[in-house]
């Protein structure tokens, strides 16, 4: 596995092994309600047992992004969120090594959230849904979470498609990565998309070639934890789908991921501990070169 560095603050961290981001949603309609809390003391709470379990990164939301979710005004946002931050950096900052992401696609959050104490961006829309992200990004010199969506969360699954879903999404970051770098945004991580304005047939295609994004050069984030790409296929719910999501973080892993965004992190841990195990010396020489 290639070793990444990562500035935070000013601090540089190394991304040797993978690493687990746990889901903490300040929403009342997250699709899995195991991930919702609502109280600073509950989430500061939640996020000790995480961390404890062997989450690096703890990704906090106040918007939920589910196919058909309802909007979310930029102001309703910010007051889910703003108490919630410094309570969960209180708990960061007993471990070192740990961090907060706030996940937002709107630019004007991101600059009152780091002001409050979360380290890195995770955005969905890539830049997309707000067009001065990547400059307030940029100002703050912060790490950044760049992940492919087809569309919006209202419309991101109304029939999707792609001429070669691995070939165009490589297309995408290999576009949007340099124009970052020229713009002083070093601190990458890329991520697919699962889900986002991608049907079933996208999303397994992505993840049996997630290792040609390998060739971007930047960490890979996966997020897959209980969602419809587990949960249909086996005719359950989001609830009963931890053991399907446990088998496709393997699969991520064997891939090429070096961050798991989860539920649950102590599976994610167990997963990662197995995987490393296994493969004690990477996994570059399994994969095979890139054809389609």
């Amino acid at each position: 596995m290639q070793d990444f560095l990562l500035k935070v603050e000013g601090t540089i961290h190394t991304l040797s092994t993978p690493w687990v981001m746990g889901i903490l949603n300040i929403t009342p309609d997250s699709f899995y309600k195991e991930s919702r809390i609502s109280t600073p003391s509950e989430a500061a709470e939640r996020a000790e047992e995480m961390l404890k379990l062997g989450a690096k990164i703890i990704d906090i939301g106040g918007y939920s992004s589910r196919p058909g979710s309802a909007q979310v005004s930029e102001e309703e946002e910010w007051n889910r969120l703003h108490k919630i931050i410094p309570a969960v950096r209180s708990i960061t900052e007993k471990i070192p090594g740990t961090f907060i992401s706030v996940d937002t696609f709107r630019a004007n959050v991101v600059e009152k959230a780091i002001d409050a104490g979360a380290h890195m961006v995770n955005d969905i829309s890539g830049g997309n849904l707000d067009n001065r992200m990547h400059k307030v990004v940029a100002e703050l010199n912060c790490p950044y979470i760049l992940m492919h969506m087809q569309g919006d969360p209202g419309n991101m699954q109304h029939d999707p498609s792609y001429g070669h879903v691995t070939q165009d999404i490589v297309k995408f970051f290999s576009n949007r990565l340099p124009k970052l770098h020229d713009m002083g945004i070093h601190d990458t991580i890329i991520d697919v998309g699962f889900g986002f304005g991608k049907t079933l047939e996208h999303n397994y295609q992505l993840l049996r070639e997630l290792h040609a994004f390998q060739l971007l050069g930047r960490p890979i984030l996966t997020g897959i934890s209980r969602k419809s790409m587990v949960y249909n296929v086996l005719k359950k719910t989001p609830g009963d789908s931890l053991n399907g999501s446990t088998a496709l973080h393997m699969a991520a892993l064997l891939q090429g991921s070096n961050i798991l965004r989860v539920h649950d992190v102590k599976e994610a841990q167990e997963t990662i501990t197995l995987f490393s195990k296994l493969l004690p010396n990477g996994i570059n020489h399994l994969l095979q070169p890139w054809e389609c």
